[in-house]
């Protein structure tokens, strides 16, 4: 959801502000060149264009520079907010991120931007918290706005207003303390820190670079991903730990009586034959074991092994569907649609193809066409 405070003509300052942004790999970038399209309103060359990273953006548009960012970019840049300052603390205290756009050195407006919390996300955290896991936020965000929504989602601990640089440097200082981190981002200013963190994990639909920067990709844009990443881990962990206690178990009894320890005080002995097969039945057994992970899923939300839910698993159909969607003209356009689809409960993957206009989606199980038009709609776009 967007709000617009506007000193000039709304749909002026709506076209100043999706040409500044469609230059822009930053997630709100996608949400103002939504309600461009939505508008209808056609953008215009941007020269000069720069990214400072943190902070905001700048080109120039008609021989006129204009900016696009947060308070600390329009501070940086001299540029008086006090005419607006009233209305944008409003959407502030609501939890909202809010953008300021200037010509030159003069306010013309400022452009909100709500952030939907997912219901998977409470549950997430909630889980999280079980496992006795510290949650912590770290956002370049405004402080109002990373509280509020930190507040409702019940984290330990949140940091805001925070450069990519100072993200990394906040990961270190918890790695300093002695404590494990994962970090899961999906930006361009989230890749330092994806790095540092011991476990780094990014959101499959985020940008090349934070995939890159990651240990491990989450094909689902779901925080419970990273709760099954996390059980799956440990499954691993404890199939580890029981492979080398039956391997230890098995040599320590097997080996002394091969090599004829025992045979003076006891008679035992062991031929050579039956001392070859078992050891390659040790090689068996640990093998196999291993491969009970594979029977590894999510059921009613909770990670487990069971041939069940391997049953459960294969009986699953997965559904393709092909959706040709008018109005998509760039990679935001195209991150929108996937995250408009891949939030409806059912859709396990979506592919757009900006080139012939389309989505292929596979699913889980059926749905109907008329809620994913109306999704893609919303997201602002027209169903073919």
């Amino acid at each position: 959801m967007i709000d617009i405070i506007s000193k000039i003509d709304e749909n002026e300052l709506l076209q100043i502000a999706g040409s500044l942004e469609q230059n822009s790999e930053h997630p709100l970038a996608g949400a103002i060149l939504e309600k461009v399209n939505e508008e209808k309103i056609e953008l215009v060359k941007v020269e000069e264009f720069q990214s400072v990273s943190g902070r905001g953006i700048q080109g120039i548009i008609k021989e006129k520079t204009y900016f696009g960012g947060n308070l600390a970019y329009m501070q940086e840049n001299k540029i008086a907010l006090q005419e607006i300052e009233n209305e944008v603390k409003e959407f502030l205290m609501q939890g909202k991120t809010v953008l300021y756009f200037a010509k030159e050195e003069q306010v013309i407006g400022a452009i909100s931007v709500a952030d939907t919390i997912k219901e998977s996300s409470f549950e997430a955290i909630e889980k999280f918290k079980k496992e006795n896991i510290e949650v912590v936020m770290l956002t370049g965000d405004n402080k109002e706005v990373a509280e509020t929504i930190g507040e409702k989602l019940g984290l330990d601990k949140v940091i805001s207003e925070v450069l990519p640089q100072d993200k990394e440097r906040e990961v270190a200082k918890l790695q300093e303390q002695g404590k494990k981190i994962a970090f899961v981002g999906d930006g361009i200013n989230d890749s330092p820190a994806l790095v540092k963190a011991d476990v780094g994990l990014a959101i499959g639909s985020g940008t090349d670079i934070a995939i890159d920067s990651a240990d491990v990709v989450l094909m689902k844009n779901s925080l419970l991903d990273v709760v099954t990443a996390l059980n799956l881990s440990k499954a691993v962990i404890r199939n580890i730990k029981m492979n080398l206690f039956w391997a230890f178990f098995y040599n320590c009894i097997g080996i002394p009586i091969a090599a004829g320890v025992f045979y003076l005080g006891f008679g035992l002995k062991l031929n050579p034959m039956i001392g070859a097969l078992a050891m390659s039945l040790s090689s068996v057994c640990v093998v196999t074991n291993a491969l009970t992970l594979r029977r590894f899923g999510t059921h009613k939300g909770k990670a487990c092994i069971d041939p069940k839910h391997k049953k459960i698993k294969k009986e699953e159909k997965k559904m393709t569907k092909t959706i040709f969607i008018e109005g998509m003209q760039c990679n935001h356009c195209k991150m929108t649609v996937e995250k408009a689809l891949g939030a409806i409960e059912g859709i396990e993957k979506v592919e757009v193809n900006l080139e012939d206009k389309k989505a292929v989606i596979e699913m889980t199980k059926e749905i109907e066409d008329s809620k994913m038009k109306e999704v893609i709609e919303e997201a602002g776009f027209t169903v073919k």
